[in-house]
């Protein structure tokens, strides 16, 4: 198709038009507005304390319910950790399982699964069974001082589910561990 300077002229110009009555139709639009704040609730003084009645203190968070999961996450640990391609106890895991065994005692409708991980290295199939030795390593060890074996589960994730994404020594000696779950009896 082959346009005259005329038509094309006359082209741009309709384009032209058009776009300016375009944009004159979006400038007479109002802008929606929003509430930038939003008003606060009013503050109420605390009443006066009565002098003739002694106070008393609300307790304080004493931390979490004892025989949860939180409980035996901060106040036990749930985590050990195992040097590359070995499935022995560390002598700096011993205390933790030590107070891991302790605290099940106490709490004895608790069931565990013990999660046997490894690290980044060696065949997927290599780490589910070092991961299951682990795990296992772990349940012998508990059930030796004194917790019920009927009460543990064991499962190996191998190197499936790793605790640290990344890769070189630092996360490898993250990833070979021992994992702890409550699975029920917890509060």
């Amino acid at each position: 198709m082959v346009l005259t300077l005329n038509a094309r002229s006359a082209l741009r110009l309709a384009l032209i038009g058009a776009a300016t009555v375009s944009m004159a139709a979006c400038a007479t639009k109002p802008k929606p507005t929003y509430p930038t704040t939003t008003a606060a609730p009013p503050v109420q003084a605390p009443p006066a304390p009565d002098r003739g009645v002694a106070q008393q203190s609300l307790p304080a968070n004493q931390g979490p319910l004892p025989g949860s999961q939180q409980d035996f996450v901060i106040n036990v640990g749930d985590r050990i950790y195992f040097d590359l391609d070995s499935y022995a106890i560390r002598a700096d895991a011993q205390a933790l399982l030590d107070a891991q065994a302790t605290w099940l005692k106490r709490y004895g409708a608790t069931a565990i699964r013990i999660e046997g991980n490894c690290d980044e290295l060696g065949t997927r199939e290599y780490n589910l069974a070092l991961g299951a030795r682990r795990a296992n390593a772990v349940r012998d060890y508990l059930v030796g001082r004194g917790v019920n074996g009927e009460r543990i589960t064991t499962v190996s994730f191998g190197k499936e589910k790793p605790i640290d994404g990344g890769s070189g020594e630092e996360a490898n000696a993250k990833n070979r561990n021992g994992h702890t779950v409550l699975v029920s009896g917890a509060r």
